[in-house]
């Protein structure tokens, strides 16, 4: 295997050979059929199996080589419709190593992060709650689902990108209910470059201090004031959007235009709020947020 050897031509190589093999493959037979040096190989797929990409099972001496589940090629943005109903249907099956192998080839595959939230991650959140409100499914497994969602997200997380000290966003949620939805658009964030504190679920933080409390935080994580700093809270309660809108909006009067407010959530779209942007549309949540930053410097 040559220094310049591409590791998706591996991987796409490894998936054709073992795509349909049951059985499996040693290194040996992989190693013969790519025409690579046995030991290089082993290596290779090592480093592969530590990804998830592949999975091994040892028989007495030999080792065989497997593709995890949900292992195949996916071209992008054309497969994003096909991966969404593959999440959806390991999803339901309580497949989680499906889930998460399914997700991790996507990132192989150099999907967007912020399209699998959009087309994926999301659709799937929605077809979980629809699933609730109609009686389909109770408590203990919709709140199984929703875990099971909230670990692939964080897989999405682990995706190591540098993050811009300029683009400072801080995501929260008014409600239990509306969690995942912040942690897709944290996910979402981060792959953009954004520095994202992620409180997560803030309802019982509503009481009379917790615009003070607020500020803290803001003044420690924000010490220069420089670049922008987003406020992005999620809920579906007209009344807990104010709340957090009306505690956050004096903090921001004091600090200027520098600092914004989102509210996203299906609340009356009649009620003005104290915000920058509300709406109830997550990509508007991006979307809005890069172009203020663009239009700051």
């Amino acid at each position: 295997m040559g220094k310049g050897y591409q590791i998706d031509e591996l991987k796409q190589q490894l998936v054709e050979i073992l795509r349909d093999s049951k059985m499996g493959m040693s290194g040996s037979e992989i190693s013969k059929k790519l025409d690579v040096n046995r030991i290089t190989m082993t290596k290779y797929l090592k480093v592969l199996a530590a990804e998830g990409f592949l999975r091994q099972k040892i028989i007495g001496n030999t080792t065989l080589w497997f593709l995890e589940t949900g292992q195949e090629t996916f071209i992008f943005p054309d497969d994003y419709f096909k991966v969404s109903s593959k999440y959806q249907d390991s999803l339901l099956k309580g497949s989680d190593r499906e889930v998460f192998s399914l997700i991790k080839n996507c990132i192989n595959s150099e999907a967007s992060v912020y399209k699998l939230a959009v087309e994926v991650i999301i659709p799937a959140i929605e077809s979980v709650q629809d699933l609730y409100d109609e009686g389909k499914i109770g408590t203990s497994e919709a709140k199984l689902l929703g875990n099971t969602i909230s670990d692939s997200l964080h897989i999405l997380n682990q995706i190591p990108v540098e993050p811009n000290s300029k683009k400072k966003i801080i995501v929260l949620s008014g409600d239990p209910e509306s969690t995942l939805i912040s942690e897709a658009a944290s996910a979402s964030f981060h792959s953009k470059e954004w520095t994202v504190f992620h409180l997560g679920d803030m309802s019982s933080a509503i009481n009379v201090l917790f615009d003070l409390d607020f500020q803290k935080m803001v003044n420690k994580i924000w010490k220069q004031k420089s670049g922008v700093l987003i406020v992005l809270v999620f809920s579906n309660s007209k009344e807990r959007l104010n709340f957090f809108a009306d505690s956050i909006k004096p903090i921001k009067e004091k600090i200027g235009k520098r600092m914004n407010i989102i509210l996203c959530g299906k609340s009356d779209k009649k009620a003005k709020l104290a915000c920058d942007l509300q709406t109830d549309r997550f990509e508007d949540t991006i979307q809005w947020s890069e172009t203020v930053f663009e239009n700051s410097k």
